[in-house]
């Protein structure tokens, strides 16, 4: 049974409670922000969650590399390398186009006191998350998902965000599509929600 360090208010972190809950599999779930303590550290010199330890003491970091191990075999990770590269695009993208925008957002807005100097940043998050929300509203007048054609491990990314974004100030009703998306998300089997 493999063990998760994460938050579980994290996006991020949530992502692989997601994958977990989906594929069925048991795990079990340290819940920790005390991520630069010398215990912690030497599990993760990077010192941050989520963590996938295994029961052989391989440890995983990074979200999106945990949700590719996990769903490795299984239908949440295209078999053809095509549409295994087109999930892997959609990953990249949550990680370095949505994520530093939308995620930050809601930190600053739910995390930090009201009136933090923080919530200067705001104006460019919401310019940049939206451009994020405009290219996932153009690839779902095509298809229905962003894992190679099919739900899978890419949706899990892109949802753990995207669907708690109003936290940050985003208004999805801008984003027809998108909320049509997150619906069919939270219709797949074994879906979970994020425990807040």
């Amino acid at each position: 049974m493999p063990t998760v360090y994460g938050l579980r208010k994290s996006g991020n972190c949530y992502k692989v409670q997601l994958v977990l809950e989906m594929l069925g599999r048991p795990y079990r779930w340290i819940d920790t922000d005390q991520t630069r303590t010398d215990a912690f550290l030497t599990l993760n010199p990077n010192g941050k969650v989520p963590l996938l330890v295994l029961d052989d003491g391989r440890r995983l970091a990074e979200s999106n590399a945990i949700l590719c191990y996990l769903a490795e075999g299984s239908p949440y990770l295209p078999a053809s390398s095509w549409d295994r590269a087109r999930t892997l695009q959609w990953l990249f993208f949550e990680q370095y186009s949505h994520e530093p925008y939308v995620a930050v957002a809601r930190y600053i807005r739910v995390w930090l006191p009201e009136g933090h100097e923080r919530e200067a940043e705001l104006p460019r998050l919401h310019d940049a998350g939206a451009q994020a929300f405009d290219v996932m509203e153009n690839h779902l007048a095509s298809e229905s998902f962003f894992s190679g054609g099919a739900f899978g491990i890419a949706d899990m990314s892109l949802f753990a965000y995207t669907h708690c974004a109003a936290d940050g100030g985003f208004d999805l009703s801008r984003w027809p599509r998108i909320g049509a998306w997150l619906e069919r998300v939270r219709a797949q089997p074994g879906f979970s929600p994020m425990i807040a």
